[in-house]
């Protein structure tokens, strides 16, 4: 139907959908650094009109189709965050929303957490790097909630003890 250097959007029989254009996929970074804190970011979201609170994440082939998504989520997590992992393993792939997006990201844990940089992203990006302790995420989220800012989906993985207790 419709085509852009990103996105995709497509209609099969009567479902109309999106996908990434070019084969490309993303990663959604958990980074724990070894005080206990969750490396999280914030950046404006142009759909949502207003900043969101993510895990860092970033585009996986958008620049080499061959490209690994470990060596894509290193180098997103230190581009976003300033924080260079020892090691970044994949914990699967996942779908955010399956029903109207055909989109999937790799979940991938970074381990061995060295500040290298201030992080931010590339020029305009915006990104505010946050540093929150475990336990204290759930009301940190609730804080970044209560001041308007949208909480990206992705959150529940380290808020669903929170929420289910």
């Amino acid at each position: 139907m419709w085509q852009g250097r990103f996105i995709t959007a497509k209609k099969q029989g009567r479902w109309e959908y999106v996908a990434r254009a070019r084969g490309i996929r993303a990663a959604v970074i958990v980074a724990i650094d070894d005080d206990e804190q969750l490396i999280l970011v914030e950046q404006y979201r142009v759909p949502l009109g207003r900043a969101c609170l993510e895990l860092p994440a970033g585009l996986v082939g958008d620049e080499s189709e061959d490209e690994a998504v470990e060596i894509a989520a290193a180098r997103e997590l230190e581009e976003e965050t300033g924080y260079r992992a020892g090691r970044v393993e994949s914990l699967g792939e996942y779908f955010s929303s399956p029903g109207m997006v055909s989109e999937s990201f790799t979940l991938v844990r970074a381990h061995d957490l060295v500040r290298a940089g201030e992080g931010g992203g590339v020029e305009g990006e915006g990104i505010t790097v946050h540093r929150v302790k475990l336990a204290a995420v759930p009301d940190f989220v609730a804080d970044c909630r209560a001041r308007g800012m949208a909480i990206d989906v992705k959150l529940l993985l380290v808020l669903a003890q929170s929420l289910l207790a």
